[in-house]
């Protein structure tokens, strides 16, 4: 059973060349959200100027996710939205989130006021459908704990989005393993499109964490036992943890050191089975 988890330190936008076409059945990732953190390193995604340089560094990224996919392959695309700016070029922490400090924000998209919810969840997936991919389901990822906010004049935001698109018409889903149980005890049911799932904190662990168990949903819908597994932005490797959980081997690629080391100790920590390669990308920056 291919278990094996390599971390691979360099930008998504160089490295995905490096791996011929058809490698892995799918792809579970979250991208930095455009203007929300500043991760301190050269090149990152999500600190464009515009956000239309965002979207380019990502649909570009995406197809050559697509790419490397095989023909039954899907991606799982989590993703977050944001407010305007009201173009200042910094923004101040928050007690309960120190990390949320930034000095640098982009102003507002063209066209927008101060104040407005971007909607970039759909324009980064109507994006990607322009660019070939079949956007084929948005779930709703509720988050029973989420983040209190300050704010008076609006709802807390307590939901994400998570895209389902596949590179063909026809591609891998397994109804029968992402099925549901309904209020009748023993029974289940093709699973809906609003999973909830608290959200979980880890000391270890960067601020931008998704929880496994989101990742083990879309992970079990997407791929067979057996199959590989790609992340374009690994973060702290949870989708390895749950690749090497569900036996799938996996493929992360990370910008940031300190965040490879991360992933690295925690695949490391969750199954001294695991086979785990790290090396740094000799590609560079983009």
């Amino acid at each position: 059973m291919p278990t094996d988890v390599e971390i691979i330190v360099g930008d998504s936008r160089k490295v995905l060349t490096s791996f011929p076409e058809r490698t892995f059945q799918c792809c579970v990732t979250s991208p930095p959200y455009w203007g929300l953190r500043d991760y301190g390193i050269e090149g990152q995604i999500g600190a464009e100027p515009t956000l239309e340089r965002y979207l380019g560094d990502l649909v570009a990224i995406f197809r050559e996710v697509r790419r490397v996919l095989r023909d039954d392959g899907t991606l799982w695309l989590n993703i977050g939205d944001s407010y305007t700016s009201g173009n200042r070029g910094w923004r101040d922490p928050d007690k309960k989130n120190p990390a949320r400090g930034m000095n640098y924000r982009p102003p507002n998209p063209t066209g927008l006021k101060d104040k407005e919810l971007i909607g970039i969840p759909w324009r980064i997936a109507l994006a990607l459908q322009a660019d070939g991919w079949y956007l084929r389901s948005d779930v709703i990822w509720y988050k029973p704990n989420c983040q209190p906010e300050s704010v008076k004049d609006r709802p807390t935001r307590s939901h994400e989005y998570v895209f389902l698109l596949s590179k063909n018409e026809d591609y891998f889903y397994d109804s029968e393993g992402s099925k549901e149980p309904t209020t009748t005890r023993g029974q289940l049911r093709n699973r809906r499109t609003v999973w909830s799932i608290n959200t979980e904190a880890s000391k270890e662990a960067h601020f931008a964490m998704f929880p496994p168990s989101l990742v083990k949903l879309c992970m079990v819908a997407g791929s067979a036992e057996g199959s590989k597994i790609i992340d374009p932005f690994f973060g702290a490797g949870t989708v390895g943890v749950v690749a090497r959980e569900l036996g799938r081997g996996c493929v992360g690629i990370e910008l940031k050191p300190e965040y490879a080391e991360i992933a690295r100790k925690r695949i490391a920590s969750a199954a001294v089975q695991t086979t785990l390669f790290s090396r740094r990308s000799s590609l560079g920056s983009a």
